[in-house]
């Protein structure tokens, strides 16, 4: 690799650094999503975590939360969330990067700076507050091992499979690696060469997918921990979101998307439009659409039927940060509801779409500074942002989420 390459990866590599780390520079900003990894019965009852620049998380439950009318501007009043329903984890001597919850949400995990993982035992998810008065019991992952120093040992990207056995890390190390939900290393998965922004679980769990700025991405299996596939591109890459249990997409550098299967050498498919890095890809529910966004300031949705993209949103002003849908439409257990694409970009608003009428629904425009995080609650009637404005916005009951 030459040594301009060398130097453009790791400039990709500090610039996400800087990128996370912003992130958490706020007390209440939201990195963990809203139940995102989690199969619970959706009801009323809201659980969500922070995570601090402070070295702290706070794991916060808001009981019986009655349904938002949709706050469209920075005028809105701030609701304060009572001090009894707030829950923090101390622990990390470092910045607190990411958080998910496991499927059935009893464990919470969490990577930081201080080059540790931990897995907290936070209850049965009931939010009862017996519970959350509890000392919590945490385990800790250490990843820090002789390749690793001060510069490189942040605890980066972490995945729980479907059932919630197994916890996949990634570092900035170049290592992925799998721990039990009791906290035991189960493998070490050794390839990479620059620093891990991905790992993602297929659908059936047998595969790991772990993406890097060294512009590879490993399919790993897991029962054995060899390598069963490497797929080599042009450029680093952010994320990556599986459609089932052989097939992926990766959001590259290099302004393009790639569809690729295990088994083949080379992408299967190849969408072209973007001008700018892609920072953030993801499937619909139904696995039929796929969404992607941009440095570029457009949000785009592609299908596999056709070459170019089926709708092209330009209404952000600066760089999108990340997209989500909404668990809602065809393939959810919301299928009564219309199908909704939420974004969050640099220009401080969330934008929701409507996907199959191609254009913009609203304009949440509550925050005041960057909104780096959203997520929807599993019934799709909330809509949580999180933004380096120090404040969380959790929008809305909307009347277009009936379908027609």
């Amino acid at each position: 690799m030459s040594s301009t390459m060398n130097e453009n990866l790791q400039e990709t590599a500090r610039r996400r650094k800087m990128e996370m780390t912003e992130v958490i520079h706020s007390p209440l900003q939201l990195i963990c999503y809203l139940y995102e990894h989690c199969e619970h019965e959706a009801d009323t009852s809201t659980f969500f975590c922070v995570g601090l620049v402070d070295t702290k998380f706070c794991f916060c439950c808001m009981i019986d939360l009655e349904p938002m009318d949709i706050c469209t501007d920075s005028t809105s009043l701030p609701c304060e969330i009572s001090s009894c329903d707030v829950r923090a984890l101390e622990g990390h001597t470092s910045e607190v990067f990411v958080c998910a919850w496991s499927p059935e949400g009893s464990l919470l995990a969490s990577g930081s700076g201080d080059s540790t993982a931990r897995i907290w035992t936070i209850g049965d998810g009931s939010g009862n507050p017996t519970m959350q008065r509890m000392p919590p019991n945490v385990m800790v992952l250490k990843h820090l091992d002789s390749r690793a120093t001060e510069e490189n040992n942040d605890v980066t990207t972490l995945d729980w499979n479907r059932k919630g056995t197994l916890l996949a890390t990634g570092s900035y190390d170049g290592q992925a690696r799998i721990w039990t939900r009791s906290g035991s290393l189960f493998q070490t998965l050794n390839k990479h060469e620059g620093t891990i922004f991905s790992v993602k679980w297929n659908k059936k769990g047998d595969y790991l997918l772990s993406g890097s700025t060294d512009r590879t991405a490993v399919v790993w299996n897991v029962k054995s921990g060899e390598l069963k596939q490497q797929f080599c591109f042009n450029a680093g890459f952010l994320d990556a979101d599986w459609l089932d249990n052989n097939s992926f997409a990766i959001g590259s550098t290099d302004n393009k998307v790639y569809i690729c299967k295990v088994g083949v050498n080379q992408p299967v498919k190849r969408f072209s439009g973007h001008k700018n890095a892609i920072n953030a890809i993801k499937w619909d529910p139904s696995g039929s659409l796929l969404a992607s966004c941009s440095e570029d300031t457009t949000v785009k949705i592609w299908s596999m039927k056709r070459d170019v993209c089926l709708h092209n949103f330009r209404e952000h002003s600066k760089e999108i940060n990340t997209v989500r849908w909404s668990p809602t439409g065809a393939g959810t257990s919301n299928p009564n509801k219309k199908l909704l694409l939420a974004s969050a970009s640099f220009d401080s608003t969330v934008k929701l779409w409507d996907i199959e009428r191609g254009r913009l629904l609203h304009s949440l425009n509550g925050h005041r500074e960057v909104v780096y995080s959203v997520a929807f609650s599993p019934n799709g009637d909330y809509l949580a942002s999180g933004s380096l404005d120090k404040r969380m916005n959790i929008c809305v009951r909307l009347p277009i989420l009936d379908s027609d």
